[in-house]
Order: structure tokens, then sequence, then C-alpha cells
């Protein structure tokens, strides 16, 4: 019974989370091929705050909600052609990008020094992921697309990962203190 209400809990925080990712999503600073959005800082949130089942599970389903039609990703769009085109391997790179950031946080500890080692290697998956996309579909070289779709974006994505660790661990650390995030163990019997 407890169980099932922690994981109902915990499902449904995921849902408040994939709506936070869509609408950080909004906040964008437009640059000439990929935006500078509030995506990344949600995704690092989301996976600081939750862990990475669950912050991942976020991702996923932002992605579908995107994918199905809610304009829900940058700029309002939504749909297969988002996610096929020029920009979908950064949304796509967010499914690696919050396991990884979770996993790291839930193998060593949910510190602030622990979280901005998280969030930054987070933040060069999704960074990695997206060039080697853009540069994939968009088909332009190697240099064009580390140059437009990389380059641009390291101190933007540095400073958004520092926010989502200190944030992500601050929000956390009150949510536990509260009792509101709890780790769900079964006992060995």
């Amino acid at each position: 019974m407890l169980e099932s209400r922690f994981k109902l809990r915990m499902m449904i925080t995921s849902a408040l989370f994939a709506a936070i990712i869509g609408v950080l999503a909004q906040v964008t600073i437009p640059l000439p091929l990929v935006p500078i959005t509030g995506q990344t800082l949600a995704i690092g949130l989301a996976a600081t705050i939750l862990g990475a089942r669950y912050g991942t599970l976020s991702v996923l389903v932002y992605l579908c909600l995107g994918a199905i039609g809610v304009p829900v990703f940058a700029q309002m769009k939504a749909g297969l052609g988002i996610l096929m085109g020029p920009t979908g391997g950064y949304l796509i790179g967010f499914i690696p990008t919050a396991f990884i950031i979770g996993y790291f946080l839930e193998k060593t500890s949910f510190t602030l020094k622990n979280a901005i080692i998280a969030n930054i290697i987070g933040m060069f998956v999704a960074l990695i992921l997206g060039t080697v996309w853009l540069k994939v579909v968009a088909d332009i070289s190697w240099l064009a697309a580390f140059a437009g779709g990389f380059t641009p974006f390291l101190i933007g994505g540095i400073l958004k990962a520092l926010m989502a660790s200190w944030a992500g661990i601050a929000v956390r650390n009150r949510l536990k203190s509260m009792n509101l995030l709890t780790t769900w163990r079964v006992e060995a019997k």
C-alpha cells in the first residue's frame, strides 16, 4: 500500500516536472540555428531533485507530449517534425542527460558539489548529442555544427548547470525535510 502510494506520488511529481520543462522551454533566446532555452535548466532541476528514474520519466513525458502535438517545445512548437529536425538531437539528448545526472547523484550523494559535476556532465552530453544530430540532419560540416550548435551554448550551459545544481539541491533538501520527497526501499525479509 505504501509502495503504491509512493509510486503514484512520484509519477504525479514527474508529470509536474514535465510541465515545468514545457514552461521553461518557452523562455527563449533566439539564435540562427538552435535557440537557447530554459529546457536544459529544467532538465537539470528534474534530475537533481527526482533522481535518475523519475527525472528521466519527466523528460519522457515531456517529449511524448511534444511528439503528439502539445506545443511544449521551444517557441510553442510540437510534433514529430521537431523531434526529427535539426534540434531533435538536443531534445532526444535530454533523455540520457537526465538519466546521467540523476544516476551520478544517486551513486555519489545529493550534494551541491556532486550536483555541479553531474549537471556539467549532463550539459556536455546534451550538447554533444545535439551537435552530432545537427550535423547529420542539417547536412553541414563538423566545423559548422560545432560553431553553430555547440560553442555558442557553452557559457549559458555552464551557467544553467550551476543554477540547476544550486536550486535543485536546495529544493530537494527542503522537500526531504518536509517528507514530501522520500525514497521507498523495500526491506529485506
